[in-house]
C-alpha cells in the first residue's frame, strides 16, 4: 500500500476534554458531546483509515462509513469526529449496538454494516489538502469544515456549534433525551493538541441507591477490592446488574476487603447465580465471556444483598449504568429492596433527526 500524502498522518491521538461542572463562559465554540466512537478519519483519494481513542485503526469494523468518507468527505483530508449507531427506534443514539460493532469475523461485520449501519459526526479539522490545520485557532478550522463539508450528506453530518452559551445550556437539557452526553465546549484561538486536555466538557450527573451484591478484587492483590458491582430491583423484584464502582485509593482498597468479607456468600441463593443468567437475567455473569473482556478476569465474589451505596452516574444505556459509577456514601439507612428503578430520573424524550439537524449558530 502506498503511504497516504497528507501533511498529517495516522497515527494521531486525539485531543482530549476536561471534566467541569458547569457550562464554562467566555471565546467558546459549543457542541453537543456525542456517545459513540472517537475518531480521526484520515483520506487520501481512494485511500480510508478510521484511527481510534487508543490511536488503532477501526477501518475494518465500518465498511459503510469507508464507502460515506469516500462519498462526502473532501479528496485529501484529516477530519476528526465520532461514530455513532442510531438505535431501532430511530430518535436516540445507542452505544450498545455500536459496540457489537468490533467483531472479528469479517461476515459479521459485512452483517452489521447492514443491520446497524453507523454514521460519522465531524467536528474539527487537521488537514486539508496539503494545508496542515493541527496549528491554527478554532475558529479558523471550525470555518474551513463548514466549508468542506457543504454539500456532504447522511451518513456523514457535521456536528451543530454554536458560541452563545444560553443556547449551549439549552442544548445541555434537551439533548440528553436524544442520548447524548453533555456539551463541548472550545476555545476558540486554541489549536489542535493531541492527546492533550484542552478543551471541557460537561457531562450529565445523577445520583442512585444501589444494593452491593458482588466484588472483584484488584489486580494488585487478591486481598483488596478492585470493584464493586451494583444492582437495583425491577419490577418484577429480581435484582438487575447496573454497573460497578471501582475508584477507591488503594489503602481503602485493603480496608473494603476486610469490611466486605463477613458478607461473602455462596452463589447458591445468590440473585447472580448461574441458574438466573441460564433464565435470561442480567447478571454480572453474563458478560464473562464478552469480546469487549478478552483476557480479562470477570469472575466475581457474591456478597449478601444487604449493602447500600450512594453512587453518582451520568446516563443509562438500557437498563445499565453507561460508565462506571462513582462511590458517594454508605447508606445503611437504606433498605435493599427499597433500591429500584423507579428512583431514576428519566431524560424528557428528544427526536435525535432534530440534534443531527439543527443550524450552526454563531
Amino acid at each position: 500500500m502506498v503511504p497516504m500524502r497528507l501533511p498529517v498522518t495516522p497515527p494521531v491521538a486525539p485531543m482530549l476534554a476536561k471534566s467541569v461542572k458547569d457550562i464554562p463562559a467566555g471565546a467558546l465554540s459549543f457542541e453537543p458531546k456525542w456517545d459513540g466512537f472517537r475518531s480521526i478519519i484520515f483520506r487520501d483519494g481512494d485511500e480510508v483509515e478510521i484511527g481510534s481513542r487508543n490511536e488503532r485503526p477501526m477501518t475494518r469494523y465500518f465498511p459503510e462509513v469507508v464507502e460515506a468518507v469516500r462519498a462526502h468527505l473532501p479528496e485529501r483530508c484529516v477530519v476528526d469526529g465520532e461514530i455513532i449507531v442510531i438505535g431501532a427506534s430511530g430518535d436516540r443514539l445507542d452505544f450498545e449496538a455500536l459496540q457489537q460493532r468490533i467483531h472479528p469475523a469479517a461476515s459479521r461485520v459485512t452483517l452489521l454494516s447492514e443491520q446497524t449501519p453507523a454514521r460519522f459526526i465531524a467536528f474539527d479539522l487537521l488537514a486539508l489538502g496539503d494545508t496542515d490545520y493541527t496549528g491554527k485557532p478554532f475558529s479558523e478550522r471550525r470555518a474551513a469544515l463548514e466549508a468542506a463539508l457543504a454539500s456532504a450528506a447522511a451518513p456523514v453530518h457535521l456536528t451543530a456549534a454554536t458560541t452563545d452559551r444560553a443556547v449551549a445550556e439549552r442544548w445541555f437539557h434537551q439533548f440528553e433525551g436524544a442520548g447524548l452526553d453533555g456539551v463541548v465546549a472550545k476555545p476558540l484561538d486554541g489549536c489542535y493538541e493531541p492527546d492533550k486536555r484542552v478543551m471541557f466538557k460537561v457531562k450529565h450527573e445523577r445520583t442512585a441507591d444501589c444494593v452491593v451484591a458482588g466484588y472483584r478484587v484488584h489486580k494488585s492483590g487478591p486481598d483488596r477490592i478492585g470493584s464493586l458491582l451494583l444492582g437495583l430491583y425491577n419490577d418484577a423484584g429480581e435484582l438487575a446488574s447496573v454497573g460497578v464502582i471501582g475508584a477507591f485509593p488503594l489503602a481503602r482498597r485493603t480496608e473494603l476487603y476486610e469490611e466486605l468479607q463477613p458478607l461473602v456468600t455462596t452463589f447458591d441463593d445468590h440473585p447472580w447465580a448461574w441458574a438466573k443468567q441460564e433464565e435470561g437475567h442480567r447478571t454480572p455473569r453474563n458478560a464473562e465471556g464478552r469480546r469487549w473482556a478478552a483476557g480479562k478476569d470477570l469472575s466475581f465474589t457474591p456478597l449478601r444483598p444487604e449493602l447500600v451505596a450512594e453512587v453518582r452516574y451520568d446516563h443509562m444505556e438500557g437498563v445499565r449504568f453507561r460508565h462506571t459509577a462513582q462511590f458517594v456514601r454508605w447508606r445503611s439507612d437504606r433498605e435493599p429492596r427499597s433500591c429500584t428503578y423507579d428512583q431514576l430520573d428519566e431524560p424528557v424524550s428528544y427526536d435525535l433527526a432534530d440534534v443531527l439537524d439543527q443550524k450552526e449558530l454563531r
